[in-house]
């Protein structure tokens, strides 16, 4: 309710049409996340020149090992920077993170054995995992309800351009300027985008007045609604949520109806991102070695996959602000032939594996892009980004997972068919684990799904609808 001396901010930000200062928003918050998007690739790009550079002889270990520690930093780096961002702003945490991944990219360029790699990949790693959960929470909170999925997503597409770029880099500055050229641009943009974001980032409402930074919170209610008329007496409150603990403890992920939802979107998470940095990781090594694909078509497959996924992601986006999780669940079932289908067609026709990648990362990272909305809409501002944060940074043990398990299961000499069905398998037990999420909505909560106005009455669940 909204009274002379009652300001509803989330009324405001719901009513509110899309303006300067919400594409503003989406544009910056989508080229800070396109050098996050970047330098997750990176390493997969850079991989075969690095490999060839030092002369490493196992590749399985190489490749395996170094992806998987940055995926090891973004396993702490998530929860810990996303509570960074419910402690101290998410602004701040946004910056933090840039700079931290930024730095350490940057400083791959000097490595010079595999060890050295694998720290300078780990300490990036912390700054990417935090980067994603506080852009999240950021741009649910500045969305009115009615698009906010939507507008999730598409700032999300962001991470797909940047994921695409190292692959052309690797095609056409590498012969030039060497492997150092993809971590050099990954490092120095960021840390550049860092600094502008300081001064063009604007700090979440919602968080402002959770945390009761009343002055910042009027600058900003006076800039989004200059009619209002905001007096020293006037009180901020957030109307579609409950009164929320701002304890920060991991604890309240899983109170208030949470305790079966909140597991439930890990190992989507989880299951997803297995297959997801397997594909990533490894494609651009396992399909230069086919008789019909060169090692230019290995790295554009993975372009391919990247271009699959931002188109899947926006046509899931309104689909979620209107079906709830529901189109979520359909993706996770479209990947499991889309992955087989690579494998049987990598040895036989360079089109049709095109194909099948487009249409693996239109499904694989498509959802992923719904997973990342719905992480941000579920948990209420006080806990939204710590929420999110646990939601990537438990992903990250599917991520670390993938490409070591498919190096293993490329040490067994398994046909490109075999390893391919093998690969499936976690878009299965995600698709397992999409359908029960959906039955304790609809179980649980009468039907009630993402994309629907009402408030939730459980305390911790009320924003799952937005």
């Amino acid at each position: 309710m909204e009274t002379a001396d009652t300001i509803d901010v989330a009324r405001v930000i719901d009513d509110r049409r899309l303006d300067g200062f919400s594409w503003s928003l989406i544009i910056w918050s989508f080229l800070i996340i396109a050098f996050d998007g970047y330098d997750i690739s990176a390493i997969g790009s850079a991989a075969p020149f690095v490999m060839k550079a030092w002369g490493a002889s196992n590749p399985g270990v190489f490749i395996g090992t170094v992806i998987s520690a940055s995926l090891v930093g973004m396993l702490f780096g998530a929860p810990g920077l996303g509570y960074s961002g419910d402690a101290f702003g998410r602004k701040t945490a946004i910056v933090l993170s840039s700079v931290i991944f930024g730095i350490f990219t940057l400083a791959c360029c000097w490595a010079t054995s595999l060890e050295e790699l694998r720290i300078l990949r780990f300490l990036a790693g912390l700054g990417l995992g935090g980067m994603m959960p506080n852009l999240i929470a950021l741009n649910a909170e500045f969305a009115p309800r009615r698009v906010r999925a939507t507008l999730i997503i598409i700032m999300f597409c962001g991470i797909t351009l940047g994921g695409a770029i190292p692959a052309a880099i690797a095609v056409y500055l590498v012969p030039s300027y060497g492997w150092q050229s993809i971590f050099f641009i990954g490092g120095v943009l960021p840390v550049i985008m860092a600094v502008l974001a300081v001064f063009f980032l604007p700090e979440s409402l919602k968080y402002l007045v959770v945390r009761n930074k009343r002055a910042q919170a009027e600058k900003l209610i006076r800039r989004l609604a200059p009619g209002g008329s905001v007096t020293p007496s006037t009180q901020f409150i957030i109307g579609d949520e409950n009164k929320t603990s701002n304890s920060l403890s991991p604890h309240h992920l899983f109170t208030g109806g949470l305790a079966l939802i909140t597991p439930l979107l890990w190992l989507c998470f989880c299951m997803n991102l297995m297959g997801y940095y397997f594909l990533l990781g490894w494609m651009p090594t396992i399909l230069r070695n086919t008789h019909v694909l060169s090692p230019d078509d290995a790295q554009f497959a993975v372009v391919l996959v990247q271009i699959g996924g931002t188109v899947g992601a926006l046509l899931l986006a309104q689909l979620m602000d209107k079906k709830g999780f529901v189109p979520v669940c359909v993706l996770f079932a479209l990947a499991i032939p889309a992955v087989v289908s690579i494998g049987y067609f990598a040895e036989s026709s360079k089109s049709l594996v095109m194909i099948a990648a487009f249409v693996a990362g239109f499904a694989i990272l498509g959802l992923q892009f719904g997973l990342n909305a719905a992480s941000g809409m579920i948990y209420p501002t006080a806990i939204r980004a710590n929420g999110s944060g646990w939601a990537f940074g438990i992903g990250r043990f599917g991520s670390i997972v993938g490409p070591i398990l498919g190096g293993y299961l490329i040490a067994q000499r398994l046909s490109l068919q075999q390893l391919f069905s093998w690969w499936c398998i976690p878009s299965c037990i995600g698709f397992l684990s999409c359908l029960m999420l959906i039955k304790v909505y609809r179980t649980r909560y009468k039907g009630l799904g993402l994309g629907q106005r009402e408030v939730l009455d459980a305390a911790a669940v009320q924003d799952v609808s937005r």
